[in-house]
């Protein structure tokens, strides 16, 4: 049987969070506080996505709110008894002078499973954000399933970011040709949104032999990456974390 749920979490200037709601295998847990951040984590309770499961997580970062979201482990995406493809959507709303770190661990596609997953993001005039999405095709030694993955990103109500990808069995022929991801089974975008880029703009650059940072219209830089497993891919973003990449 498939499972529907939504899992929705408000957090407040005052560290507050009114709302933490879980939801069939999305449970959350209020965590040690990261800094000045109210921090949750995301558990899951039982294997999901499955083939017909419809899950979501809708976060609303009111005005003056500080919120880090994190995952337990990895998320696996995995065939079930259901032919149909999953869907997981993730709403992040942020409003002004607050900030979200939303830094969840990698999404697996296991072999056989097709997932659809959907990210937007509506962004105040001097909201802040940290979003990275990390993609692993396939476990050790296995082929991919089927990933569709689309990120919409809103700022002051103006379109931002619109970029979708697509790998495995029903993707376009020659999404692992050497001119998409060249034999690498481990992708990943860090996209950071800060007003201060308007005064202080970032210059577009290679980092490394296979990642790029690439500067928005708007204060807002994503980086890009390919590389051969979760690893090596979650290094080439945390140098841009850590400040010596974005700088």
């Amino acid at each position: 049987m498939s499972v529907h749920a939504t899992a929705r979490i408000v957090a407040t200037r005052d560290g507050g969070l009114p709302v933490l709601e879980s939801a069939g295998p999305l449970a959350l847990r209020r965590t040690r506080a990261d800094g000045a951040h109210t921090r949750v984590t995301v558990v899951g309770a039982m294997s999901a996505p499955l083939g017909g499961d419809r899950l979501a997580i809708e976060v609303d970062v009111r005005e003056g709110a500080r919120l880090y979201v994190d995952s337990a482990a990895a998320t696996v995406a995995l065939p079930g008894p259901a032919p149909a493809p999953a869907d997981y959507g993730i709403t992040l709303n942020v409003a002004d002078d607050a900030e979200l770190r939303w830094l969840p661990e990698p999404l697996i596609s296991a072999r056989g499973s097709e997932l659809r997953m959907r990210t937007r993001v509506r962004l105040a005039p001097t909201a802040r954000l940290v979003l990275r999405e990390e993609q692993i095709l396939g476990r050790h030694a296995e082929e991919t399933g089927s990933l569709t993955t689309r990120l919409t990103v809103h700022r002051a109500e103006c379109p931002l970011l619109d970029q979708e990808l697509a790998y495995g069995p029903a993707a376009p022929d020659g999404w692992d040709g050497p001119a998409v991801l060249g034999g690498h089974r481990a992708v990943g975008q860090l996209l950071i949104v800060d007003p201060e880029f308007e005064k202080h703009p970032v210059q577009p650059r290679r980092l490394g032999e296979t990642a790029v940072l690439t500067p928005l219209a708007g204060p807002a830089v994503l980086v890009t990456a390919v590389a051969p497993d979760a690893l090596a891919l979650r290094r080439m973003l945390d140098a841009v974390l850590s400040g010596n990449g974005s700088g």
